[in-house]
């Protein structure tokens, strides 16, 4: 029969009390879960988004969705998606189908920004009040993702795949943005008519000559009234 001394039963029992520390410190660091409870994922396919693209350039030279991946890249001297827009350039996925003007909509996918994409938007939920066009971008610059120009959310996002989730609720017009499951964000919301989910790239003002992101399981989702 084993017999361990008073010092080696403390020994163990402060082991224990730091192994539970540490679970405890990962659990605050990670944060509050992705709401999941009431939505309702949605069937998401070719037929539920366009690609936003140059539009003096084939599709395929902007964007490719190999392996499950959907690759969207552009140039800083590349035209505008359209002939009389005056934007900047830019490759989008346009999510159709699911345009929305009330209730609680959710934007979950995997994204990639390779070393060196800046001064992009690469996801943004259209649509808001004038003089406003957009209620949520998330933007890169020099390798930190960004609401808008500030704050930051996550210091350095290159080459990663990174969980992203956003929350809109319209009425009460809060919009949440999650990475890897941790809440990043609560801002207000900017009104509006008519909402819908993108992701991409799309030049910003001082924009890297070339720009991509990588996006998979992209998936909407949209909660049921009780």
């Amino acid at each position: 029969m084993a017999y361990y001394s008073s010092f080696q039963l403390l020994g163990f029992f402060c082991l224990m009390i730091s192994f539970l520390q540490l679970i405890l410190l990962q659990a605050l660091a990670w944060g509050p879960d992705v709401p999941t409870q009431g939505f309702v994922s949605l069937p998401f396919n070719r037929s539920f988004y366009h690609i936003q693209k140059p539009y003096d350039v084939p599709e395929d030279q902007r964007y490719s969705f190999i392996d499950g991946i959907h690759k969207c890249w552009v140039y800083s001297t590349d035209k505008p998606h359209t002939t009389t827009s005056q934007t900047m350039p830019r490759t989008e996925i346009a999510i159709q189908g699911y345009n929305y003007s009330s209730g609680v909509w959710k934007f979950e996918a995997y994204g990639y920004v390779p070393y060196g994409t800046s001064s992009v938007c690469i996801m943004q939920v259209f649509g808001a009040s004038p003089p406003h066009a957009t209620t949520l971008m998330l933007r890169v610059y020099n390798g930190s993702l960004m609401y808008y120009t500030g704050p930051v959310l996550v210091p350095n996002i290159y080459d990663k795949w990174f969980k992203l989730n956003v929350i809109h609720d319209v009425e009460a017009a809060k919009v949440k943005v999650y990475i890897d499951g941790c809440l990043k964000l609560e801002a207000d919301g900017r009104g509006g008519t008519s909402h819908a989910f993108k992701c991409g790239v799309y030049a910003q003002h001082n924009d890297s000559f070339y720009m991509e992101s990588r996006w998979k399981h992209i998936q909407v989702s949209r909660k049921c009234r009780p």
